[in-house]
């Protein structure tokens, strides 16, 4: 029997550059299907940009069809004005996601930067490095821009928690993770 196949989409939301990489799913193994980016600079004004990134995003839907769409969820800054630009470029995403029936997942950074390098404050250029190893990326598949690479990483993201879903349950500790599990531990 054939194992199902999963494509994810994966995205790092930009108001400049908007980075995209998709992954193919086959059991527990991913594939690097394509990555890029959405250059929005030569958009002057920011509805503008926001009307590309809807069209390019559909685009990329129409095309490679993902199941699923990972999101790198934006940070939080000091420059409010940017928080929002942000977060209107990643709604703007998911709106294109949402129109096409295409289920979203939000992930922080830290938490990709988790996932992918085991270190939660790692460098664009560490998680690319990973990506590059575990996805057996050659040196012309890493794109100039680090947001591609970033986008193919809240990809991998995804696809490393669809196969270790987060437990429920919550510890203050060593001790209390003993108690909590008497019957697991012999």
């Amino acid at each position: 029997m054939d194992k199902p196949e999963k494509i994810i989409l994966g995205i790092d939301p930009g108001t400049n550059i908007m980075g995209y990489g998709i992954i193919r799913v086959v059991g527990n193994k991913a594939e690097m299907i394509t990555m890029g980016v959405i250059d929005l600079r030569k958009f002057g004004d920011a509805y503008l940009k926001l009307g590309h990134i809807f069209e390019r995003v559909t685009g990329i839907i129409d095309a490679y069809l993902p199941d699923e769409m990972a999101i790198e969820a934006p940070f939080f800054g000091k420059n409010v004005q940017s928080m929002l630009k942000l977060g209107r470029a990643q709604g703007t995403a998911i709106a294109a996601a949402i129109h096409h029936g295409v289920p979203i997942h939000e992930y922080a950074p830290m938490k990709i930067k988790m996932a992918i390098t085991g270190n939660g404050a790692a460098s664009k250029e560490q998680v690319a490095g990973m990506l590059q190893r575990m996805l057996k990326l050659t040196d012309d598949d890493v794109n100039t821009f680090m947001d591609a690479t970033d986008a193919l990483g809240a990809a991998y993201c995804h696809f490393l928690q669809m196969s270790r879903p987060e437990s429920t349950a919550h510890y203050r500790g060593w001790k209390d993770f003993v108690n909590k599990n008497k019957d697991r531990i012999k």
